[in-house]
């Protein structure tokens, strides 16, 4: 099997005219081993985000080309790049995102040593203010997102999932791409099919990408109960394939109803959050807003997603 070298970045943006800049950048400060270049799936935006994309494109040059997602669906948005990606080793960035130093060479080491078809690593979210910081602790921390291998890190090795990925463009063009259906949770689902057909889906705690969670609690909430609804659609559709901890917000939101207290919760929260060394006290006053927010969101989201299933529409 020959070395791999040369990179297709591929990112879908929509509504990004706060983190584009940075994200591109973040692209082409990488050292990658051959040729690169970054492909961007631009959704119709309700901000500035086109005219930046293409000032960047006038300072990048041939390097960086645009294509219209005009259905402004991440999986119709993937597929759309990686149609035009001129290199075996497409690896997906997103828009609210930054690379770590040599994140792009590290990932075709491990595709080069593993043979594995999609390799990937960790999801660090940051916070610029102190709302947004606690939701990055949150994403961060195992009482937040339940301790999957991206968000809290593990021994390399094949895993069921990794953040983002750096695929083989070969296996993603035999398998089909990503699934149009599934506007979220799509990584996932061509995760599964990756290993269903005997490839290995690699996590390197090495692979770190620097990631900007929502900055509002509207925005918060709205984000984790349709995530939690497209997860509980997914394991509507493959139960035997569930994680556990999948189950832990849903398993919450029952036992409320069941009539444990909302108090004793909270206070399992509050003594939880409030010994931990590393959070600023407003970040910590936050937290007691942001972890029920997720639990609860995800939580409802995924019992919706579960027995009522979900629509692309």
């Amino acid at each position: 099997m020959a070395d791999l070298k040369n990179i297709s970045f591929v990112m879908p943006v929509r509504d990004e005219e706060k983190y584009l800049r940075t994200a591109v950048e973040s692209v082409f400060a990488q050292q990658v081993p051959g040729e690169m270049e970054l492909i961007l799936a631009i959704a119709p935006s309700k901000d500035q985000t086109m005219e930046i994309a293409m000032q960047l494109a006038t300072e990048f040059g041939e390097k960086l080309q645009i294509v219209e997602n005009p259905e402004g669906i991440t999986p119709i948005a993937l597929n759309l790049a990686i149609a035009k990606a001129r290199y075996e080793v497409v690896l997906r960035v997103d828009a609210h995102s930054d690379l770590s130093d040599g994140y792009a060479a590290l990932a075709v080491e491990i595709l080069n040593q593993t043979g594995a078809a999609n390799v990937g690593g960790m999801m660090v979210a940051k916070g610029k203010s102190d709302f947004q910081s606690a939701v990055a602790y949150g994403y961060n921390d195992r009482i937040g997102l339940g301790g999957g291998a991206f968000h809290v890190g593990g021994e390399a090795g094949p895993k069921e999932t990794v953040y983002l990925g750096v695929f083989r463009k070969s296996v993603l063009d035999e398998l089909g791409g990503f699934d149009p259906f599934w506007v979220r949770g799509q990584d996932w689902e061509l995760n599964q099919r990756i290993r269903k057909a005997d490839y290995q889906v690699w996590f390197d705690p090495r692979l770190q990408v620097g990631y900007y969670p929502r900055s509002s609690w509207e925005e918060l909430a709205r984000q984790f109960f349709k995530t939690g609804r497209w997860r509980g659609a997914l394991t509507r559709n493959n139960p035997a394939d569930s994680s556990v901890r999948y189950w832990i917000p849903p398993i919450l939101v029952l036992s409320l109803v069941w009539g444990f207290p909302l108090g004793l919760y909270l206070l399992a929260i509050g003594i939880y959050v409030f010994t931990r060394s590393g959070p600023s006290n407003n970040v910590k006053a936050w937290l007691m807003l942001v972890l029920p927010t997720m639990h609860f969101a995800w939580g409802l989201g995924f019992w919706w997603g579960l027995f009522r299933g979900v629509s692309r529409g």
